[in-house]
């Protein structure tokens, strides 16, 4: 499994990060508090605090494609 902390703080930066993960087969989730949702999920994602970095979390051993395509919604670690 591999996690990284992702920004989405603009409307269009969630439709497009959901369309690239979406091009994968990759099992891809959001983590956020207490919830857990797809990352292909467009209507999920607008329902959490876009505030702050969301976790993504994918369920693969290397998803090094995934994570090139998504390297501007990237973040090194959660910001408090």
């Amino acid at each position: 499994m591999v996690e990284r902390y992702v920004s989405l703080e603009k409307i269009n930066d969630v439709k497009d990060f959901v369309e690239i993960v979406s091009r994968f087969d990759y099992k891809a989730e959001i983590v956020s508090d207490t919830y857990i949702l797809s990352a292909k999920s467009i209507m999920g994602i607008y329902s959490l605090d876009l505030t702050e970095p969301l976790k993504l979390r994918v369920h693969a051993d290397n998803c090094d494609d995934l994570l090139a395509d998504i390297a501007t919604y990237l973040r090194d670690e959660k910001v408090k």
